[in-house]
């Protein structure tokens, strides 16, 4: 019986494992997102600073990335920037790399 419990406590350890990377991916890649679009909107380094955490903010509005590109997609355009949804939608994979990498660089 404690083989069983030991791989389901090596299990459970994983699964949190995961998560809380998931977690800090998705919010590095917000972050590095904000970055992005406050440099196409040529935002002042306090601006950007800003707009980064409103960025991550957006993100628990609503499950899934949706609400990232709402406002990132209404942001940009408002801004002036010649933007679409392809075009946030890639940034958004491209920064999830990037994020990954940091993260897993940093450990």
């Amino acid at each position: 019986m404690t083989t069983f419990d030991d791989r389901e406590r090596a299990f459970e350890t994983k699964f949190a494992h995961d998560e809380e990377m998931a977690f800090r991916v998705t919010a590095r890649r917000n972050k590095l997102l904000g970055q992005w679009a406050a440099g196409l909107m040529n935002l002042t380094p306090e601006e950007t600073e800003a707009y980064s955490r409103a960025v991550i903010q957006a993100e628990f509005e609503e499950a899934g990335d949706e609400d990232v590109v709402r406002k990132l997609l209404g942001d940009l355009t408002a801004a002036g920037v010649d933007a679409d949804d392809a075009m946030v939608r890639k940034a958004i994979e491209e920064q999830a790399v990037e994020a990954r990498r940091q993260l897993l660089e940093s450990k």
